[in-house]
């Protein structure tokens, strides 16, 4: 079977993009020229209203990755003798955790099994026991797994004791319902290609205006400095420095079909018919997920790997590439897995399909023993 040149990608982002967005790239703009400038306003007018922030929230923009977003919000927003208080179910989590050691914020942890979400009663006895906290670092939904944590639940918490929290929604923003009105919160980090279907290689945080206001001088970092890309923005409409031009661009034209499409219940709803879709297909073939449904958040889900000497990741990964889909390896330490995102654009027939390529390779390997032991 020849290779598809343009698989679809069954990640967590980069994701499938349409051509729409993609035909957004073909054009250079100049990074000081004001029509390019409009681009990067609309961007920030409209991301605030995604998560119903405008009056409250400052949306700043910032080149890189979504973990470039996630170490500029720390580094901004904690002081330097800050105390970050992580729930930890996940790689992305221990990540939050290593990038509060490296950029010299003290951080501690409550830690879970991977198949658990965070507990806001933890969080809660946690804050009552330790003044020291200053914030608390969460992550949303942990694409680790896939495991979608009780945000509102956390933050209402948090807000209790007085603490500042940093939401890591890199894998939800957009798709998961997160209100400022409701949810109290000092920042909120996403990125371009995620769940708004942009390309990657841009990230932004919204920011409470006030929190945001009094954060002059607390970054490690010139070029991580959200408050002075802040300052600058609102003072000249620009970046402070060179922005990726292409990937706003990509980015504005992808948030154009997101509200044309319906906004967050539209999007959200697709990417659960996918989830949806995509369980119960690989259980007829007979995999199971790792997750409990109760947790399960919509964009990617963690399978087990087939019981079967014949199997091996890599080979499974090539076979189901060639029939047009890419899949990710898993994240367990302790469980061999692997996973398949339900975000991104590609139609309907995405998810059959590539649960008919899961079948197809696996007959192709000589895999027949799919099932695993029920978890004791």
């Amino acid at each position: 079977m020849s290779q598809n040149p343009t698989p679809i990608l069954l990640t967590p982002g980069p994701l499938t993009t349409s051509d729409r967005t993609r035909q957004a790239m073909l054009r250079d703009w100049g990074s000081w020229d004001t029509d390019f400038n409009q681009i990067t306003a609309r961007i920030r007018k409209n991301v605030l209203e995604i998560v119903h922030g405008t009056g409250t929230h400052e949306c700043v923009p910032l080149q890189g990755s979504g973990t470039f977003s996630v170490e500029a919000a720390i580094g901004t927003i904690v002081a330097r003798n800050g105390h970050v208080l992580v729930p930890n179910n996940g790689a992305y989590c221990q990540r939050l955790a290593k990038i509060c050691k490296v950029i010299g914020r003290k951080v501690s942890t409550i830690d879970y099994t991977e198949d658990r979400r965070v507990s806001p009663a933890d969080v809660d006895r946690a804050l009552a026991a330790d003044q020291s906290i200053t914030h608390v670092a969460v992550v949303h939904c942990e694409t680790g797994t896939g495991v979608l944590n009780p945000l509102h639940e956390i933050a209402v918490v948090v807000a209790k004791h007085g603490r500042g929290l940093i939401i890591d929604a890199m894998s939800s923003f957009g798709a998961l319902e997160i209100d400022a009105r409701q949810t109290p919160f000092d920042a909120v980090i996403a990125a371009s290609g995620k769940c708004l279907e942009g390309v990657p290689g841009m990230g932004f945080v919204i920011v409470n205006r006030g929190v945001l206001e009094a954060c002059e001088g607390n970054c490690h970092s010139l070029s991580m400095d959200l408050y002075d890309q802040w300052v600058y923005m609102e003072k000249t409409t620009q970046w402070r420095f060179t922005p990726p031009t292409h990937v706003v661009a990509a980015l504005d034209s992808a948030i154009t079909q997101y509200l044309e499409e319906g906004g967050l219940p539209a999007r959200g709803g697709r990417y659960a018919r996918n989830c949806k879709a995509l369980i119960d297909g690989m259980a007829e073939l007979g995999f199971r997920p790792f997750l409990d449904p109760a947790i399960q958040a919509p964009i990617i889900v963690t399978f087990h790997a087939p019981a079967d000497p014949a199997y091996e990741f890599k080979a499974f990964y090539q076979e189901v590439k060639k029939r047009g889909y890419i899949l990710y390896p898993g994240k367990l330490t302790q469980l061999e897995t692997f996973r398949v995102g339900c975000i991104g654009h590609f139609g309907d027939a995405g998810i059959p399909g590539a649960v008919a390529a899961v079948a197809d390779a696996l007959e192709s390997m000589g895999v027949r023993q799919v099932s695993v032991l029920e978890k004791a």
